[in-house]
């Protein structure tokens, strides 16, 4: 007896929902630390998200741009301090 699953359209749909949200947590996470990690990372799982057509398709585009935002301060920081690691300057 052979059994084969097959991936229906809701069961996708929700994990491109699980996606999106996860984009947006690490994007979020990503301006405050490892932005080297976190940027590309929510980046990636946005653009997956889009693609299997999320219903959370605003956290998604969030996602996509605290991804870049991050890469850009990654590059303001390198190009300020010569380094990636930062301090605040309370």
């Amino acid at each position: 007896m052979i059994v084969t699953t097959v991936t229906t359209a809701p069961a996708r749909r929700s994990d491109a929902d699980g996606t999106a949200v996860a984009s947006f947590i690490l994007g979020l996470l990503g301006t405050f630390v490892l932005n080297i990690v976190f940027g590309p990372l929510a980046i990636i799982l946005a653009s997956v998200a889009l693609v299997r057509g999320t219903r959370r398709r605003g956290r998604a585009l969030l996602g996509l741009f605290l991804g870049i935002a991050d890469i850009a301060i990654l590059v303001a920081l390198i190009t300020t301090h010569q380094s990636i690691a930062w301090t605040p300057g309370f």
